[in-house]
């Protein structure tokens, strides 16, 4: 911590957290451990024990699903992959 009260955060750690200059924290401390926890707006997308999630609060079908990997997968150059 500098002189200021600032705290530097690894650039590693800002990349893999997707943090940008001016995103704002979140500050709790427990006894002698602080935790920031970045805000962000909620999103259907979340990574969960290292896997993207998708939660929108409603059933999907599967049908759904399908089509929005093809098309994710179309757009990346990828091939759709038959489901097993």
């Amino acid at each position: 911590m500098d002189s200021a009260g600032r705290v530097l955060i690894p650039r590693a750690l800002r990349n893999e957290l997707r943090m940008e200059p001016g995103d704002t924290f979140r500050l709790a401390s427990d006894g002698e451990q602080v935790t920031l926890k970045p805000m962000r707006p909620d999103s259907a997308m979340r990574k969960e024990h290292g896997v993207w999630v998708f939660r929108s609060g409603r059933k999907i079908a599967a049908s759904e699903t399908d089509e929005a990997l093809a098309s994710l997968r179309a757009s990346r150059g990828r091939p759709a992959t038959a489901r097993r």
